[in-house]
């Protein structure tokens, strides 16, 4: 996300422009002052403390190291001279210090700020309205579109858990929930982060809706605002 993902700057389709053309499939390589591990059936295939971080367009950051810090099979990292990169599945655990990191590196730019507002939420299933309120929790991504959350106690239909898990790694885990009005049955239409992360920890166990699901109306200005500046 955030530089390269999303619609960040380095992304395929960036939020804003530059004051001047930058060249397509620009990538960006910075030094990684957090030690990193990578352990395999127990053992520790990779310790570094010279690690460089990569952000290519399109593609969350990914780790390179000196070789001489790498335990196992690895492909040369063409950015970084005598770094090399290996597969984030080919490893059981990634530590960063001594905190586990799921799904790829956590993002150095990416900020996530949850804010109470009165942004109107509402959500229709057919004729039924889940969900109209004001009384919501703003969630605002770098270079990701904003969402609503809401109090489970707003929701006017019952929701049933889902066996669906997700994993966010600027949030944390994700629950996810299924809603039954009448004899339509939407699954996952909500989701919510029951133990988020601290920077996060205003919405934990309020909901949030796909839009892919259900219909979602929340009250935010025109995502694309370029004509404006």
């Amino acid at each position: 996300m955030s530089l390269t993902s999303g619609r960040g700057p380095l992304s395929n389709d960036p939020a804003g422009r530059f004051s001047a053309p930058v060249p397509a499939a620009l990538a960006y390589v910075e030094p990684f002052q957090r030690r990193v591990r990578a352990l395999l059936a127990g053992v520790t295939v990779i310790d570094s403390e010279r690690v460089v971080l990569v952000h290519r367009p399109g593609a969350p950051p990914s780790y390179a190291f000196p070789t001489e810090d790498v335990k196992i099979p690895s492909n040369e990292e063409p950015l970084a001279d005598r770094y090399v990169r290996v597969a984030w599945d080919a490893v059981d655990e990634w530590y960063e210090e001594e905190q586990r990191v799921f799904l790829h590196p956590r993002n150095p730019y990416h900020r996530v700020d949850c804010f109470p507002t009165h942004r109107r939420l509402r959500v229709e299933l057919g004729d039924t309205v889940p969900v109209d309120s004001t009384d919501t929790i703003g969630v605002f991504e770098t270079a990701l579109a904003p969402r609503l959350y809401v109090e489970p106690a707003q929701l006017l239909v019952d929701l049933e858990p889902s066996p669906t898990t997700s994993y966010c790694p600027s949030k944390g885990p994700a629950s996810y929930w299924t809603v039954t009005v009448g004899t339509t049955r939407v699954e996952d239409a909500a989701w919510s982060y029951d133990d988020p992360y601290p920077e996060c920890l205003i919405i934990g166990g309020l909901l949030s809706f796909d839009e892919n699901r259900v219909t979602v109306m929340a009250e935010f200005p025109p995502g694309d605002l370029l004509h404006r500046f």
